[in-house]
């Protein structure tokens, strides 16, 4: 099993989260909640307003989202959805552990004494320039005040 962070559309709540529980896909299992312990810009950007977190290490916020543990199936899933590598790229990032699901489970051993774990993230360093001069956000929500209403890809 992979730990992910997702920081956009795939969380709780949020119009892609249907992916995260469909089983076909794969397995995800909600894990808690983190942010990132860099900061990173994160922006909705492009004609469907799709939430972007730049690969700019220590510019931007400390990003919030979901930890899950996901299989092999939905980590190749997921780099499909992601568009990975050309749209987003999946590297290792730090994750601070803000809850967690299942205290004592083997899972919450492998986070330092520190709280930090480390999770893939699906970011990206392959963006226009005038991306980085967007508003940055420090959590995505596809009905927030910033009024950029998400465009389903099956809508597109």
């Amino acid at each position: 099993m992979a730990r992910v962070f997702v920081y956009g559309t795939l969380k709780k709540g949020q119009p892609n989260y249907k992916h995260m529980i469909n089983t076909a896909k794969g397995l995800a299992k909600f894990q808690g909640r983190g942010h990132t312990v860099e900061k990173y810009p994160l922006v909705i950007a492009g004609k469907y307003n799709i939430p972007y977190m730049l690969n700019i290490p220590g510019t931007g916020h400390h990003v919030a989202g979901e930890i899950y543990s996901v299989d092999e199936q939905m980590l190749q899933f997921l780099d499909e959805f992601e568009g990975c590598p050309d749209m987003y790229q999946r590297t290792l990032m730090r994750i601070q552990v803000v809850e967690w699901e299942g205290k004592g489970s083997a899972g919450d051993a492998r986070a330092g004494a520190d709280g930090v774990l480390e999770c893939f993230v699906y970011s990206t360093a392959t963006y226009p320039p005038e991306w980085v001069g967007l508003p940055y956000y420090d959590s995505y929500d596809s009905s927030g005040k910033h009024g950029l209403s998400y465009v389903l890809r099956e809508s597109r």
